[in-house]
């Protein structure tokens, strides 16, 4: 925790004192919120996919889908900027064990992509006046949940790296086919039933369904129970799995002095 504490404490005063990069995210999430805006007004009200205004529920689908993107970036850029500059190699000599060094390294741009989220569902609610019917019981636990789902792409995408210098696979997965499965744009349902099984194998549709139930529709915690158990059964098989791969990688990757490969 000390070392989790001068990481974050480091990486905030360095985005104090730069102060441009903070306006122009904003800047960022506002021209997005804005074309899905006008989006949803061009394709009409009559459109209300789960029985929800389109708007709503493209800023929820796309600002999650998003976070999870932004999440995976985060460990990857890590991992490839200590070896672009030669101090993977250097950190790994230390006492920290190598796995809570990567996670440590990608902490501050991981909780900055959840910073973007609640902003971008905040400047949606109260400048672009979207619906909502928010639990927060349910919401706190929807993306309690997504958390644990996001570090897992994070730490996938840092393993592939350092053992096949092949992390922004998990990128390109997330940006070529995985965002319409999920249901970002339109409900799973309008797709051909062989994608409707496949997006159900998929975490993330279930974190960005959770969402928008508990921030569109209000529904409880007790009614969204089995959506909450699959979301946390992804959770706890992927994050252990994904930390023991990290691990494995790490220590091949020392074994064969490929650390420092990008």
């Amino acid at each position: 925790m000390d070392k989790l504490y001068a990481i974050l404490r480091r990486d905030l005063l360095t985005a104090v004192r730069h102060r441009s990069g903070f306006v122009l995210a904003l800047a960022g999430v506002f021209s997005q919120l804005a074309a899905f805006y006008f989006l949803s007004r061009a394709i009409g009200p009559g459109f209300r996919p789960d029985g929800v205004e389109y708007f709503p529920f493209l800023m929820v689908g796309t600002g999650l889908y998003t976070f999870f993107v932004m999440s995976a970036q985060a460990f990857l850029s890590a991992v490839q900027e200590a070896q672009q500059t030669g101090t993977l190699e250097v950190l790994m000599t230390t006492a920290t064990a190598p796995a809570e060094l990567i996670i440590l390294s990608s902490v501050s741009a991981f909780c900055g992509s959840l910073v973007n989220l609640l902003i971008y569902f905040l400047a949606g609610v109260a400048v672009f006046r979207a619906a909502i019917h928010a639990n927060l019981w349910a919401c706190a636990a929807v993306l309690i949940l997504s958390l644990a789902i996001a570090l897992a792409l994070g730490i996938a995408a840092a393993a592939l790296q350092v053992a096949f210098q092949k992390g922004s696979a998990v990128l390109w997965l997330l940006g070529s086919g995985l965002w319409f499965l999920s249901g970002t744009l339109f409900p799973i349902e309008s797709l051909p039933r062989p994608l409707v099984l496949l997006a159900r194998a998929i975490p993330l549709t279930y974190a960005i369904d959770g969402m928008r139930r508990a921030l569109l529709q209000g529904q409880s915690f007790i009614e969204m129970a089995p959506l909450l158990a699959i979301l946390a059964g992804f959770g706890v098989v992927l994050l252990p799995l994904t930390l023991a791969g990290l691990a494995l990688s790490l220590r091949r990757a020392r074994q064969t002095g490929t650390l420092s490969f990008y």
